[in-house]
């Protein structure tokens, strides 16, 4: 799958690598050097460990350059209004009679908990590019839909979130 990217999330995903590659990798192979020294590696805890970490490190390098490599840039410049990338968008659930508070984000930095929802989630791709006052339907399968209505864009910028880590 292509990942959307502002080029925010470019730049953010390019230090995480040169940071890995530089400290974090050096950091690892080091505590696999002392771990090894302590003896056998059969039954040594730490060698394990070490070993682990190292591993996911490379990992995380490998997933972010295949991000990196495959991904679609965006601009999270909307006019003004309009539901875009990096806005808090208050939508009205009128089944629920409740309002929320999203903020809409590219996939790599989206987490419901926050409040921050992706552009490619079901209701992400609704509310993106309406106006407050726009209902929206949205459609979660092929045979669940809802409504929701667009109280309130409020435009926001990047407030340096975290990517997600996998």
């Amino acid at each position: 799958m292509r990942e959307k990217l502002t080029e925010n999330d470019v730049k953010k995903i390019q230090e995480e690598i040169e940071y890995r590659k530089l400290v974090v990798r050096k950091e690892a192979i080091e505590a696999v050097k002392e771990a090894r020294a302590q003896g056998d590696l059969s039954e040594n805890f730490e060698y394990q460990a070490a070993k682990k970490d190292k591993n996911r490190n490379e990992s995380r390098i490998r997933y972010l350059e295949r991000v990196l490599k495959t991904a679609v840039i965006v601009s999270d410049k909307s006019e003004a209004g309009v539901a875009g990338i990096n806005n808090r968008v208050t939508v009205y659930f009128p089944d629920e009679d409740e309002e929320e508070t999203y903020k809409l984000v590219t996939s790599i930095r989206g987490n419901s908990l926050e409040g921050h929802i992706s552009t490619e989630s079901p209701l992400g791709k609704a509310i993106f590019g309406h106006r407050a006052g726009d209902r929206v339907q949205v459609h979660v399968s092929d045979s669940v839909s809802y409504e929701v209505e667009i109280r309130n864009v409020e435009d926001t910028t990047d407030d340096d979130e975290q990517i997600r880590a996998y």
